[in-house]
């Protein structure tokens, strides 16, 4: 028999678990979206391509999440959240796991910008307030999905890590000029 009282040990809502499962999904939206930004003069140093061509690419990246928000709303309206966002993380996936294989720059565009855009586009912007909307209808503003302000997390902590990454990974750095995280 359990010492905890009642009340500790009953489960959580499940509002709250598909909370938890939208910000994650949130937060890994906004580190691949903001990851080339920082990746900018590792690629340049490793293929040899200008700041304007990178840029282009992830030009088209930002393009495609702003546009692709409101058709990303329709889609979960008319399909449903579940369909919506697994589609999305798969062409997200898509995307990022297709630039290992990357050589020339179109190839970045193709797949950071447009797959990588399209993807993060259909889960950040209405995402959050989709969630809020349907799973909490009493304390909406209680919500940590229904927190656009929280994506900029995901930049204070992939970033960090992914900025000495590929120098770290080639033995060019030591472990004491690695980057410590910061307070926002």
């Amino acid at each position: 028999m359990s010492v905890l009282p009642a009340a500790l040990r009953q489960r959580p809502h499940r509002a709250w678990i598909v909370a938890a499962v939208a910000l994650v999904a949130l937060v890994g939206a906004a580190g691949f979206r903001s990851t080339p930004g920082v990746l900018l003069v590792p690629l340049r140093e490793e293929f040899g391509w200008s700041t304007a061509t990178i840029s282009f690419a992830v030009s088209v990246n930002l393009l495609l999440y702003g546009l692709t928000a409101p058709f990303a709303a329709a889609l979960m309206d008319r399909f449903g959240l579940r369909r919506v966002i697994s589609s999305a993380l798969v062409v997200v996936a898509a995307g990022s796991g297709l630039t290992v294989f990357m050589t020339a720059s179109w190839q970045l565009v193709m797949c950071w910008g447009l797959l990588v855009g399209l993807g993060t586009g259909s889960m950040a912007l209405v995402f959050a307030a989709t969630v809020a909307n349907r799973w909490f209808t009493r304390s909406r503003a209680s919500s940590p999905a229904s927190s656009p302000p929280g994506a900029p997390r995901a930049n204070w902590s992939f970033c960090p890590s992914s900025r000495c990454w590929p120098r770290r990974r080639a033995g060019a750095l030591p472990p004491s000029s690695w980057p410590a995280p910061q307070s926002p």
